[in-house]
This record gives C-alpha cells, sequence and structure tokens, in this order.
C-alpha cells in the first residue's frame, strides 16, 4: 500500500505519534484474550487520544491544555507498557521500542511546549491554520 502524503506540512510530533499508533494497533492484536480487552484496549484507546490531541494542537493558538493532555497520554502510555514487560506479555525487543518511541514523542511535545511558552512571552503568535495556511 503507498503512503499517503499529507496536502499540508504535518507537526514532526504528529507524524511520531502516528507511526507509533500504527506499530501499536496490530501489537495489541497479539495479546492474549484476557488482556487484549482490558489492558489492550486501553492502550488503544490512550494513543489514540495522544493523537487526538497532539492533532487539535497543532490547529489552535491555545496549546498548552492540550499538550498538557498529551504528555499525562505518554506517561499513561508508559506505564502501561511498564505493566506488559512486567507481565512477560511483551518481549524486550517491542518494550524498547515502545519506550524509545514515547520518549522521543514526550521530547517533542515538550519542545513545543517550550516553543509556545516562548511564543507566549514575546507575544508572537502564529496564524491560527498553522504551516501552509488554511
Amino acid at each position: 500500500m503507498a503512503e499517503r502524503q499529507p496536502s499540508r506540512p504535518v507537526a514532526p510530533v504528529l507524524e511520531s505519534a502516528y507511526r507509533f499508533v500504527l506499530w501499536l494497533l496490530p501489537a495489541v492484536e497479539k495479546l492474549p484474550r484476557g488482556y487484549k480487552f482490558t489492558l489492550g484496549d486501553r492502550m488503544t484507546s490512550t494513543a489514540l487520544n495522544l493523537l487526538d490531541h497532539l492533532l487539535a494542537a497543532a490547529y489552535t493558538r491555545r496549546r498548552g491544555e492540550l499538550l498538557a493532555r498529551a504528555n499525562l497520554d505518554i506517561d499513561r502510555l508508559r506505564y502501561m507498557f511498564r505493566l506488559m514487560a512486567d507481565l512477560r506479555l511483551l518481549d524486550l525487543r517491542r518494550y524498547e521500542h515502545a519506550a524509545r518511541s514515547l520518549d522521543d514523542i514526550g521530547r517533542q511535545v515538550g519542545g513545543w511546549l517550550r516553543s509556545g511558552k516562548a511564543e507566549m512571552a514575546t507575544g508572537a503568535e502564529r496564524d491560527p491554520a498553522g504551516p501552509g495556511g488554511g
């Protein structure tokens, strides 16, 4: 299947979160039935919420609350992955991949938060339509 190119520039953190969700969905399907519909559903829902918060943040000037929610989603996912590893539901390779991906996304969200605070301090706000116009 060919990869679809977005019609407008996408924040790098959105692309990272998208790729993480794309990796997570099939991984959750491999969980034992007893965990797939409890922990797996919760992880899927949290990851999709993370993507939703980041997407909403890309379309507004007031990103702070949305990015804080995204950070909370990242921490929730970290704990759920840790739980999966401790329950031996996840091999070390996949746990490391998840941890690295979440750390990367967390760093990008943190940078976005800091850049937003710098913009607010200088009074410089971007166009609400984001990069590429509306």
